[in-house]
């Protein structure tokens, strides 16, 4: 006999989901740390380049790597990813749309 599995959505946020505190500055903070390592792949840039290009430690960036990012701000986060020639945008939308949703005018 097969089991049912119920399926629910998420919210688009694993850390509100998960009902973690600070979900929304979590959210960012994850997502800037994938861009950071996006980042670092695509350059083959190892921790002591990064290190050495954003005066950063090597063991940072080895905490960013492993989303270890309780010691990070959001504002450090965007230092280091500005300290390798990223520009950081920021959006807000309303809750419920996804940035870039088209909407009628009111």
């Amino acid at each position: 006999m097969k089991e049912r599995l119920e399926v629910v959505r998420g919210s688009g946020n694993a850390f509100a989901d998960l009902g973690l505190p600070n979900a929304g500055a979590e959210r960012i903070k994850a997502h800037l740390a994938a861009e950071l390592i996006r980042v670092m792949r695509e350059r083959k840039l190892t921790a002591a380049a990064v290190a050495a290009a954003t005066g950063v430690t090597e063991a940072d960036i080895s905490r960013i790597r492993n989303a270890r990012l309780g010691r990070f701000s959001i504002d450090r986060l965007i230092r280091i990813l500005e300290g390798l020639d990223q520009q950081v945008q920021v959006s807000v939308v309303p809750r419920g749309r996804r940035p870039g949703a088209l909407h009628a005018p009111s």
